[in-house]
């Protein structure tokens, strides 16, 4: 037997705002809320093939890079179209010294965690 990632936890200042990009990026959904942050997955919820992400309000974020970032791949559209898209949704360039020769894209969401879109294309859930 092993284990499964059933939970993200991300803490952030507005978890509100991280919700809303956060689940126009990955077509998610606010599953609960409280007020120490809220819960977003899949429509199906919790235990499904995709983890959650909890998103923990904390006024003072560690203000440290964090150990774990998240990737992401399109799953109906290129790469190209699909960075757009995150940029459309509040997502912007990050500079970790990439060389330019990468095959996917370092990007921030509206707090500045990083995470990156990878270039092949995933079949949808």
């Amino acid at each position: 037997m092993a284990c499964r990632i059933s939970e993200l936890v991300l803490d952030c200042r507005e978890p509100e705002v991280l919700a809303r990009f956060w689940c126009g990026v990955l077509d998610f959904v606010v599953l609960d809320r409280d007020e120490d942050g809220l819960e977003i997955g899949p429509r199906e919820g919790f235990g499904g093939a995709q983890p959650t992400i909890i998103l923990s309000r904390t006024d003072k974020p560690e203000p440290a890079k964090p150990r774990l970032h998240i990737d992401v791949n399109a799953t109906d559209r290129d790469q190209d179209a699909e960075l757009e898209r995150l940029l459309s949704l509040g997502a912007r360039p990050a500079d970790i010294g990439q060389t330019g020769d990468e095959s996917w894209h370092v990007l921030a969401d509206p707090e500045g965690n990083e995470f990156c879109l990878l270039k092949t294309r995933l079949e949808p859930l």
